[in-house]
């Protein structure tokens, strides 16, 4: 539990790097989209407002996670962050469909002006900026075992392709092609939308007590090629913020005695964790003559 703790505490300082580059990089794409009169770098500029939001988030949930159970929580607080996630989803898509309409507008308006090169500049250089935030990101997922984490380093890495695509844009309307950059617009519009989608869907099968099949399946393996355990009666997982937890029913010959009992599923708890990184495993044992019948 206290390496559990430990990896969160490390997981915060991913979540403030993406906070202080989002501030920066957003706030330096709204002003050069204005001044440039580029919607693509505009709207890119919003994109990383709402992932500032999205950060922040990823912060509360990691530092909310952090808490001790208690009265109320005996599960400990490990959901807050995939509450936080699902808020910020939310505001993600509000801020999407903003983009959208904004794009759509000016498609219907069919006057477009070439933005200025130095708004291709600024993308180009802020998804150099992002790359970078990404690995470094993803390597400190890695090794921390971090599931949000993962996935704030997986919107590190889409922010820097979208600012890619927007430099293409920017780029391509300096040779006659004005309204690629609307367009271009429209496309981030499309890339934040999808980004809350795939948040919310998981977040929301998550606090639902959704498991993906295939990894239940994996956990069942697992524990068959334990010796002492004869057969598998039940198996169940939750997720809880970046742990999973499993209760299982398992049957062992009846002649054995509690202390042999206990020390099958001791055996279950370190291949859970070794095999599957799970350290929180509920073994409910049964004698195998009732279990057969």
């Amino acid at each position: 539990m206290e390496n559990t703790y430990n990896n969160l505490k490390q997981g915060e300082r991913g979540a403030w790097i993406s906070i202080l580059a989002y501030i920066f990089l957003s706030g330096l794409k709204l002003f050069i989209g204005y001044i440039a009169l580029s919607e693509a770098l505009w709207a890119d500029g919003l994109n990383n407002a709402t992932d500032i939001i999205a950060s922040v988030a990823v912060l509360i949930g990691l530092r909310i996670s952090r808490k001790p159970p208690d009265a109320d929580h005996r599960y400990g607080h490990f959901r807050a962050e995939t509450v936080a996630s699902l808020v910020a989803s939310f505001i993600m898509m509000a801020v999407g469909l903003q983009v959208l309409f904004q794009a759509v507008s000016k498609f219907r308006v069919q006057s477009y002006e070439s933005p200025d090169m130095i708004a291709g500049w600024t993308a180009i250089g802020c998804a150099v900026v992002m790359y970078f935030v990404y690995l470094y990101n993803i390597r400190l997922a890695r090794r921390i075992g971090s599931a949000a984490l993962t996935a704030a380093a997986q919107d590190n890495r889409s922010d820097a392709l979208v600012s890619a695509g927007t430099f293409v844009g920017i780029v391509g309307s300096q040779f006659g092609l004005p309204w690629l950059d609307p367009l271009t617009a429209l496309a981030v519009g499309l890339i934040i939308c999808k980004t809350a989608w795939d948040i919310f869907r998981d977040s929301s099968h998550a606090l639902t007590d959704g498991f993906d099949a295939a990894e239940l399946q994996a956990i069942r393996q697992t524990v068959r090629g334990i010796s002492g355990v004869k057969k598998i009666i039940d198996v169940k997982a939750r997720v809880h913020g970046n742990n999973t937890f499993v209760d299982m029913t398992i049957a062992v010959e009846p002649e054995l005695n509690v202390s042999e009992s206990h020390a099958i599923t001791e055996k279950i708890e370190r291949r859970m964790l070794e095999a599957h990184g799970i350290a929180h495993a509920h073994i409910h044992i049964e004698p195998f003559e009732s279990a057969a019948k």
